[in-house]
């Protein structure tokens, strides 16, 4: 008998089926990815399992053996489903920093799971929630036990939740997107510690994913989904090598592909850092720090050249600095040095600093977050609009509202009522459009991009891509592209910075900088990326 097997599940949500008849089984010690776009359905399958998918209506059957244990998971009491969650079948989800509790440490977190599921003492729990932070490779375990969510970085986070999904051994581990918006290295990192616990421990996992380059890495076998429907199912080698359904072809083909206009070399200069620094205040240690408090250096001595309508790609690992040398170029964080936009400065008056706020936008990596869930369509990306062009009356407003999302390949057609519609009611790729939409409308010549596809599957995000390159191509724009996808910058950028520790490490053309790299970090970047 299989660990699990899954056989006619159905999911509904009211009278809305999302999940058709869906087979799958997982061995023992089994790899098993479940592969499809957002909106597949792979995830409330995978919550269905265990019970937490919220209003759903779940038949068929998912048959769970394991030592004696013989139960089906969808038809289970909830007594007999809390049994089994983290005792047996454990679970990673997507986002760490939403999915653990913000009012206690990490340490009290995974010392709850043992304490409640094996009897220990607190102290016992304690000490065994140490142990387990030290196996997932987490420096100075003892200190990272006692710290909060927020003062964590992502990849210690995803560790976190990784000790407490394992603290009882379970047999079987979901895996919902344990590496979305992760940067390559510590990705990889994530992918081979899931790798060697999985083989210590011999337990089976189900990774839910969209990262195909993660399944080829990491599965025995692959089931995809499309419309809550498994189109195509088998071992990693062969789906991949020969793949039988259009979708999974449609999957395995949706690469970045570079259709950017060549760099001109007599090209103005839209935007110059020379020796940009940042720093932040932090505590002093001891009883120093009652008086005064040391500076945190984020960036040092960064300069950088972007020229008008050409992509500059900042690619570094979370922490290197690059997000916070965006912010500094953007006038959102008080630096030293020198940054010139069009050759206007930072701070010289409200009236220059609101002209330059027009010619230099920004899209956020998450737009689920960076868009306001109180204000429609139509108040979001006609916002700019009131600041910048308060003259217009709301019929011209509302006109400049529809042709900026239309270019962006968003219609009354398409969605009606879109222009009272909230965030909540699209999808990841089509609020990114709806972001960038919003950047647009005050027609500014400098976009800056932070991380634009990495909370996207591998479809959306290349159309993303490909609507970015057209803008370009039409209006002239320069971006300034923050990254950790060295595909994305392949894809995108004219020239590269590569940043680490705050410090540019190796700059130059995309072509010489990823094709010839000669700092040992770049090197490493491009070897993780592969």
């Amino acid at each position: 008998m299989s660990l699990l097997s899954v056989q006619g599940l159905r999911i509904a949500f009211g009278s809305q089926e999302v999940v058709h008849g869906v087979d799958f089984h997982i061995e023992a010690g089994e790899k098993l990815a479940l592969v499809g776009e957002s909106g597949s359905g792979k995830t409330v399958t995978a919550l269905s399992l265990l019970g937490l998918a919220q209003g759903a209506q779940c038949n068929g059957q998912a048959l769970f053996e394991s030592e004696g244990l013989s139960l089906d998971l969808l038809h289970a009491s909830p007594e007999a489903l809390r049994g089994v969650r983290g005792q047996d079948i454990a679970m990673i989800f997507q986002e760490p920093m939403t999915a653990l509790n913000p009012v206690f440490t990490v340490g009290e977190q995974i010392a709850e799971v043992l304490q409640l599921k094996t009897g220990l003492s607190a102290r016992q729990a304690a000490q065994a929630a140490m142990g387990l932070l030290a196996d997932t490779g987490i420096q100075e375990p003892e200190r990272r036990a006692r710290a909060y969510p927020h003062q964590l970085s992502g990849g210690q986070r995803q560790r976190a939740m990784i000790a407490m999904a394992l603290a009882c051994r379970p047999k079987l581990l979901l895996a919902d997107e344990p590496t979305t918006a992760l940067d390559v290295t510590v990705r990889k990192q994530i992918l081979d510690l899931l790798g060697d616990l999985q083989k210590k421990q011999g337990m089976a996992v189900l990774l839910i994913t969209h990262d195909l380059n993660l399944v080829r890495q990491f599965a025995d076998r692959v089931a995809v989904m499309e419309n809550g429907h498994v189109v195509e199912q088998g071992d990693v080698a062969t789906v991949f090598a020969a793949p039988a359904h259009p979708y999974t072809q449609r999957l395995l083909a949706s690469k970045p592909v570079r259709n950017v206009a060549p760099a001109q070399p007599q090209a103005t200069t839209a935007l110059h850092t020379k020796a940009l620094r940042v720093t932040y205040p932090v505590p002093r240690p001891g009883i120093r720090g009652w008086f005064s408090s040391a500076a945190f250096v984020a960036v040092e001595a960064a300069t950088l050249d972007l020229a008008a309508g050409q992509t500059l790609g900042v690619v570094g690992e979370s922490g290197s600095g690059k997000s916070t040398l965006a912010l500094a170029a953007l006038g959102l964080l008080h630096s030293q040095g020198d940054i010139d936009v069009f050759g206007q400065g930072w701070g010289q008056g409200a009236a220059n600093d609101l002209a330059i706020r027009k010619r230099m936008q920004v899209v956020f990596q998450d737009p689920f977050s960076s868009l306001s869930p109180r204000l429609t369509v139509e108040e979001i990306v006609g916002e700019g609009l009131r600041v910048h062009q308060p003259h217009l009356s709301a019929a011209q407003r509302q006109s400049r509202v529809v042709a900026a999302l239309a270019e962006v390949g968003l219609s009354d057609t398409q969605f009606p009522g879109l222009l009272q519609r909230y965030p909540h009611q699209f999808s990841g790729g089509q609020r990114q459009r709806i972001a960038i939409a919003r950047a647009l409308i005050v027609e500014p010549d400098i976009l800056a991009l932070d991380e634009p596809t990495s909370a996207l599957d591998v479809t959306m995000a290349q159309q993303i891509l490909e609507l970015l390159q057209a803008l370009q191509r039409k209006r002239g724009l320069s971006y300034l592209l923050i990254t950790h996808d060295v595909a994305v910058v392949q894809a995108m950028a004219h020239a590269v910075v590569v940043m680490k520790d705050g410090q540019v490490v190796e700059s130059g053309p995309v072509e010489m900088v990823l094709g010839h790299p000669q700092h040992p970090y770049t090197q490493m970047l491009l070897a993780a990326s592969e």
